[in-house]
C-alpha cells in the first residue's frame, strides 16, 4: 500500500514538473503561438472582403469560413511541436530518464490546444459582426470548435511526428493532416447548420466528442512510439 502511494505521489510530482516546464516554454515562445491566431484573423477578415457585403451570402458561408480558418491556423501551428525537442536534446533526456513519453506528449498537446483552439474559439465571436451570425448560432459554432479541435490537433500531431526525420518535413505536415481532417470539418459545419435550421445536431456533436476523446486516449501513445523511432534514427 505504501509503495503504491509513493508511486502515485511520484507520478503526480512528475506530471506537475512537466506541466510547469511546458507552460513556461509556451509562454516564452509567444511568437510561435500568436502566429496561428493572427493567421486565423486574417483569413476570417479576407472572406467578407472577397464575398462582398451581401448579408445572406455571408450568413450562409460564415460557419464554413470560420471553421476553414480554424483548421488552417491549427495545421500551420503544429510544425514546431516536437522538432525543437528533438534538436535541443529534450526528447533524448526524456527517453534516457525513462520518463513517461506519452504523458509528456499529452501535456505538450494539451497546452498547445489551450493556446490555439481555446483562443480560436473565443475569436470566433467575431463571426457576429463579420458574417451577421446570431449569438446562438455563434455559440454553437464555438462549441463545435471546442469539441472537434482536439481530434484535429491529434491528427496534425501525428503528421508532425511522422515528418520529424525529413529535411523539409514542415511542408508535408498540411499535406498529410488535411485529408484526415476534412471529415471533421464536414461533420462540424453540418452540426452547426442543423442547429441553425432548428434540427437536432446533438448526435453529430456526440460523434465529434467521442472521436476527440478516443484520439486523446490513443494518439499520445502512437506519437510517443513515433518519436522514439525518430530519435533512434
Amino acid at each position: 500500500m505504501r509503495s503504491n502511494t509513493a508511486t502515485s505521489h511520484a507520478q503526480s510530482i512528475r506530471f506537475g514538473q512537466m506541466w510547469r516546464r511546458e507552460w513556461q516554454l509556451k509562454q516564452q515562445g509567444a511568437v510561435q503561438w500568436l502566429y496561428p491566431l493572427v493567421l486565423f484573423l486574417v483569413i476570417i477578415t479576407l472572406f467578407p472582403l472577397a464575398l462582398g457585403s451581401e448579408p445572406q451570402l455571408l450568413q450562409r458561408l460564415g460557419v464554413s469560413a470560420v471553421w476553414i480558418a480554424a483548421l488552417i491556423s491549427l495545421v500551420m501551428g503544429v510544425d514546431g511541436l516536437f522538432k525543437p525537442a528533438l534538436d535541443n536534446g529534450t526528447l533524448a533526456q526524456l527517453i534516457v530518464a525513462r520518463a513517461s513519453l506519452p504523458l509528456w506528449v499529452l501535456i505538450r498537446l494539451s497546452i498547445h490546444w489551450l493556446f490555439s483552439s481555446g483562443f480560436v474559439a473565443l475569436l470566433s465571436l467575431l463571426a457576429v459582426p463579420m458574417f451577421g451570425l446570431s449569438l446562438s448560432e455563434t455559440g454553437v459554432l464555438m462549441a463545435s470548435i471546442l469539441v472537434g479541435s482536439p481530434m484535429l490537433l491529434m491528427l496534425s500531431a501525428i503528421a508532425s511526428s511522422l515528418t520529424l526525420s525529413l529535411k523539409n518535413g514542415a511542408v508535408l505536415v498540411p499535406l498529410i493532416a488535411l485529408p484526415m481532417q476534412l471529415p471533421v470539418l464536414i461533420f462540424a459545419t453540418g452540426a452547426v447548420d442543423l442547429f441553425a435550421t432548428g434540427l437536432n445536431g446533438l448526435p453529430i456533436f456526440a460523434l465529434l466528442l467521442a472521436g476527440s476523446i478516443f484520439s486523446v486516449l490513443i494518439v499520445p501513445w502512437v506519437i510517443a512510439l513515433t518519436l522514439k523511432m525518430a530519435w533512434l534514427n
